[in-house]
């Protein structure tokens, strides 16, 4: 990993500071939905499950409702060691509810005495699962690290920073009723040439990279918002969403966050042909310095063909992936197929997918263009000096 810092320039390595640093201030920077008023103070804490009652439980086919009642021991924060009882709620749900037993490990939220010395109710929301989160993010880092060296640190930068970039920026702005079209494409500019440039380092071929990137991700953009019309697709089909409505953010553009979300969702995937094509050229150009422009850009186009293909069916699968147990449902029930491709859910899913594609398909011809015209340039003027 040292020998890989030496290698790189002053130029990459002042950039992967200031990423840092700006993450760094992304982390303490607030999102102003932190506070809610609330009538007492609240508190949340780690507890383990020491005893259950599910007497106030009922049965119905395969979910349960009512509520269970706990007995649990705080294992954080100032009441830590104390035992009391909680309540779990069920609502018949079974992607919310959770039926505890002793020995779990949850999630305690204590509703505090008004001058927050005593514990005046808890609940169970579920169980707590940070310590594992965090420990399996660790783990990634650490073989992202032992394999990647110096890129793969620059890597785990880029990742943090794109997760507070959108908790800290895109999310709570969104919910302050910035428009989300213009907002989640600033956003996505934003984490592609920070990415891009970030893990290629600053050079020509993260340039090229990043134009060719920026095209597709205008393309998706376009077409999402032409085509979401045309689809009559409204916002409410995700999940939550018409919770959101009900939570007091009635101003908000349901549809045009759904469009939004086709180019954030392809963008990951147009980084990465665009990353691919505009490296594959430079090592083109770089072993072939007398290449023309022609050869140079048809070069592009080639490496573009062979790749975009399997990524397209990546972006598919990823979104079939999310729907999997809606499409058994359908197929159980015998469905007809032109009812399932009429139905709204999935038309928003097929727009999604398509429109999505289309970013991939445009990105190639468009980085190879400009990778041509660069990479040649640039060999051209090292020639005749």
């Amino acid at each position: 990993m040292f020998s890989q810092i030496k290698k790189t320039n002053h130029r990459d390595i002042a950039f992967v500071i200031i990423v840092t640093i700006i993450t760094t201030i992304l982390f303490f920077l607030p999102t102003g939905f932190e506070k809610k008023t609330e009538a007492q103070p609240t508190l949340r804490v780690k507890g383990k499950i020491l005893e259950t009652d599910d007497s106030e439980l009922e049965q119905f086919g395969i979910v349960r409702t009512g509520v269970q009642g706990l007995k649990i021991k705080i294992l954080s924060s100032r009441f830590k060691g104390e035992v009391v009882t909680a309540t779990n709620s069920l609502m018949g749900k079974m992607n919310m509810d959770v039926v505890f037993a002793p020995g779990d490990v949850v999630l305690v939220g204590l509703t505090l005495s008004k001058d927050a010395q005593k514990i005046h109710i808890a609940h169970a929301s579920d169980y707590y699962r940070t310590n594992l989160e965090f420990a399996l993010f660790l783990i990634f880092a650490f073989f992202l690290l032992i394999y990647g060296g110096f890129t793969g640190f620059r890597a785990v930068v880029s990742f943090v920073f794109s997760i507070f970039i959108i908790w800290k920026i895109l999310l709570p702005y969104t919910l302050k009723g910035k428009d989300p079209i213009l907002l989640t494409l600033g956003i996505t500019m934003a984490l592609t040439f920070t990415i891009i440039f970030l893990v290629g380092g600053i050079n020509n071929k993260g340039f090229v990279a990043f134009l060719g990137g920026a095209a597709g991700i205008v393309v998706t953009c376009v077409l999402s918002l032409f085509f979401g019309k045309l689809f009559r697709i409204h916002g409410a089909v995700k999940p939550f969403a018409e919770t959101l409505l009900y939570s007091g953010f009635g101003h908000l553009d349901l549809s045009k966050i759904f469009l939004s979300s086709i180019f954030i969702s392809a963008s990951g995937a147009v980084m990465d042909l665009a990353m691919d094509i505009s490296a594959a050229m430079y090592e083109v150009v770089d072993k072939h310095p007398h290449i023309t422009l022609k050869k140079a850009i048809l070069s592009g186009l080639s490496v573009g063909r062979a790749v975009v293909g399997t990524m397209t069916t990546t972006l598919l699968l990823a979104y079939t992936g999310s729907y999997t147990t809606m499409l058994m449902m359908f197929m159980a029930q015998g469905t007809p197929v032109i009812n399932i491709l009429n139905f709204n859910m999935i038309s928003a899913e097929i727009l999604h997918t398509i429109v999505g594609s289309f970013g991939l398909v445009t990105v190639a011809p468009f980085t190879a263009i400009i990778g041509g015209f660069i990479f040649t340039a640039n060999k051209s003027h090292h020639t005749h000096t």
